[in-house]
């Protein structure tokens, strides 16, 4: 399936992955206690500027800021948009 947007600039749209709902013992966490994922797929990549080259490309794993992005809904599926300066890591 293919999104129709493309970031500008130097942003980066990212699929978050699902949060855990259980720990490793076992134990169900409610859904008041899940934190938000630091981690998600590249979905789409902007152009960069002429001062910035982008560094991830679709299809990467990465870790981004806790409070990074701003979140939007597309085709029932929950994405983020945020410039590349605010990822971390390509894991």
């Amino acid at each position: 399936m293919t999104l129709n947007i493309k970031p500008l600039s130097d942003r980066v749209l990212i699929e978050p992955v699902a949060a855990e709902t259980q720990t490793a013992s076992g134990i169900y966490i409610p859904d008041t206690a899940k934190e938000k994922s630091q981690k998600g797929t590249v979905i789409a990549v902007g152009n960069g500027t002429k001062d910035h080259t982008m560094t991830v490309k679709v299809g990467d794993t990465v870790l981004y800021d806790k409070f990074a992005g701003t979140e939007l809904k597309l085709e029932g599926k929950d994405y983020l948009i945020m410039s590349e300066l605010k990822i971390l890591a390509i894991i």
